[in-house]
């Protein structure tokens, strides 16, 4: 059992960042967009004023919609940010697709 487990964590933590990605624009298409009377920023929380990263959850919820225009109107990065993401799951995606592969052995290194 201890040992299912080892192997259970040992998995889980291999695939982290593709699960700290997918999760992340789960909860962003899902974002209840209408509440802006509280804010995760720490910054605004601190009474600091909005940060230069504050409505980028919300334009990569529009981007996520395929809403263009109201993303750019919330963050101008916010769809390069969704593209960026989904370049990072795709490698994330690929890197262990591909993880299988062993290095060449010594007949096809010389050939």
């Amino acid at each position: 059992m201890i040992r299912f487990i080892r192997i259970l964590f040992q998995k889980l933590y291999q695939h982290l960042e593709l699960l700290f990605w997918v999760t992340a624009l789960l909860v962003l298409f899902f974002l209840p967009v209408q509440k802006t009377e509280s804010s995760l920023c720490l910054f605004s929380l601190l009474g600091g004023g909005p940060c230069p990263g504050c409505g980028l959850g919300h334009a990569i919820y529009y981007a996520l919609h395929l809403h263009p225009v109201q993303s750019f109107q919330h963050h101008p990065i916010g769809i390069f940010a969704v593209l960026v993401i989904f370049m990072r799951i795709r490698q994330l995606i690929h890197f262990k697709t591909n993880n299988h592969e062993t290095q060449p052995n010594e007949h096809d290194r010389f050939h």
